[in-house]
């Protein structure tokens, strides 16, 4: 994105965005309009960081908070950083693939950025292969070339790294690149995001805020002294935003003690993605990756509408997802279950139309002009790869509500182009 786009408050170092990680909102005198962000999850208090360093007070709305019993969605993803479309291959709109392109770079700059000094963050090597050479898959030879000739570090393409990391030769896999990438260890940083914008002086607010935000956005304004208000609410935008395209992408992962004891401790990251076309199959993904220094998480399932969590030890996708991954690496058959949490699971906020980043074109109930809102739902399994991009974009759309709000000028070609 350029830096036109990014208010002037913001932190630019060459061009690039730079966010403040200290108590205080950075920058410029504050500007006193107050902004409310429903959901407090990474989408939610991304935006928030960013409002605030922009000069924005802001109060965030949330019905649960990491840390949480049962974990928030937030802190269950698998949080490896991809570059789009990811692992799970659920990308469908060819406009939405593009954003989230931007969206994606932007967050890995940040991330990178953050790994120098955050410990919940750690720039490691991921890896990942096919089951043809790259060449004979188009889509994934575009997506190679675009992180080769992108900001991404480290990109290095060898079929060798098969044997180097001892992969099963009966996988399948014959070709594969790996590069650097954020891995983040969501309990952490959600608690750590969560103290940041505290700091900086958000209201953070528990409760839950029920139907459709346009119809009690008059209400909302008033009763948080708001001029706008971000949804951020994820799967439940199919009633916030009256979306009825939003829907669940199922998944579960199973946790590993990864000290090295019962098999060789991993540090970089496994994956087989769907789109390799080793089978027909949504249950063809591997996903190993190091969560932390001791925690090693396998997955990846990827169930569309399916609503229950009811996963547990002995359900048949998690035992098919652990033998796909001990086959594809022997060695982790051997593994130890974490004594805390063996398996967790969650429901990836997933949208018919993929990511929504933008204004809310129904008319407000209040004065049929334009609504105050503004959306940033349906990032699926990409919440923390899209999390600083789709913030930066949401910060734009905010200032131009309040533009609108100040002139009295209303831009239809700008508004409709934000969907």
């Amino acid at each position: 994105m350029s830096s036109s786009h990014i208010s002037p408050v913001l932190g630019l170092n060459k061009g690039l965005l730079v966010l403040d990680t200290s108590a205080n909102a950075a920058g410029a005198p504050r500007n006193r309009q107050r902004v409310l962000v429903v959901g407090g999850g990474v989408t939610g208090l991304t935006t928030a960081w960013i409002l605030l360093d922009a000069g924005y007070d802001v109060t965030v709305v949330s019905e649960q908070w990491a840390p949480a019993t049962p974990r928030i969605t937030s802190q269950i993803a698998g949080a490896l950083w991809e570059y789009p479309p990811a692992v799970c291959g659920q990308h469908t709109d060819a406009g939405s693939l593009a954003l989230s392109k931007g969206w994606s770079l932007t967050s890995y700059r940040i991330f990178d950025q953050l790994s120098k000094s955050l410990p919940a963050i750690k720039m490691r090597t991921a890896n990942f292969f096919f089951g043809k050479p790259i060449e004979d898959l188009p889509d994934q030879l575009s997506k190679m070339r675009e992180i080769e000739a992108s900001c991404v570090q480290g990109f290095v393409r060898d079929p060798d790294l098969i044997a180097k990391h001892a992969v099963n030769q009966n996988a399948g896999v014959v070709d594969a690149y790996s590069h650097l990438a954020p891995v983040i260890d969501t309990d952490a940083y959600m608690v750590w995001l969560h103290d940041l914008v505290e700091a900086k002086g958000a209201e953070l607010i528990t409760r839950r805020v029920e139907g459709d935000l346009l119809d009690s956005e008059a209400n909302l304004l008033e009763t948080y002294g708001a001029v706008a208000i971000v949804n951020a609410t994820g799967l439940n935008s199919f009633e916030a935003a009256g979306d009825k395209s939003c829907y669940p992408l199922r998944g579960g992962l199973i946790r590993l003690v990864n000290d090295g004891k019962r098999f060789p401790k991993v540090t970089e990251a496994l994956a087989v993605t769907h789109d390799n076309e080793l089978s027909a199959e949504h249950e063809d993904i591997v996903f190993i990756v190091p969560r932390n220094d001791n925690i090693l998480i396998l997955g990846g399932i990827a169930q569309p509408h399916k609503w229950e969590l009811n996963y547990t030890m002995e359900s048949p996708e998690i035992q098919r997802m652990r033998e796909r991954c001990n086959k594809f690496v022997p060695g982790l058959e051997n593994a130890e279950f974490d004594p805390v949490a063996p398996v967790v699971q969650g429901l990836r906020p997933t949208r018919v139309g993929n990511v929504r980043v933008g204004r809310e074109l129904r008319p407000s109930r209040m004065h049929g002009g334009s609504s105050s809102i503004v959306h940033s739902y349906g990032q699926g399994g990409s919440g923390f790869s899209f999390s600083v991009g789709c913030a930066v974009d949401v910060l734009r759309l905010i200032d131009q509500v309040v533009l609108e709000k100040r002139t009295g000028n209303f831009n239809v070609e700008i508004y409709r182009a934000n969907l």
